[in-house]
């Protein structure tokens, strides 16, 4: 799956790949997580909102400039 637009906002959906283990971790506040992710080339991205098993920002900015098949490891940290 690819980057979506819902209203305005950029929103990458998440495939089943990563749903039980993200259903594994708990959650930051009400239906969220904040994660740190890896991607298969170095790049690493803090702060990263996912909702429902869709990320939905990456700090303050709502585009994602990453594909799910980048994604090399989540880390679900609450943004400490």
């Amino acid at each position: 799956m690819g980057a979506e637009t819902l209203l305005g906002i950029d929103m990458l959906a998440l495939s089943k790949k990563w749903a039980s283990f993200l259903f594994s971790q708990p959650t930051t506040g009400m239906g969220y997580q904040i994660a740190s992710i890896s991607l298969n080339d170095g790049r690493r991205f803090d702060r990263v909102r996912i909702d429902g098993g869709c990320i939905t920002r990456i700090g303050d900015k709502a585009d994602i400039p990453f594909e799910e098949a980048e994604i090399e490891r989540i880390i679900v940290n609450h943004g400490r």
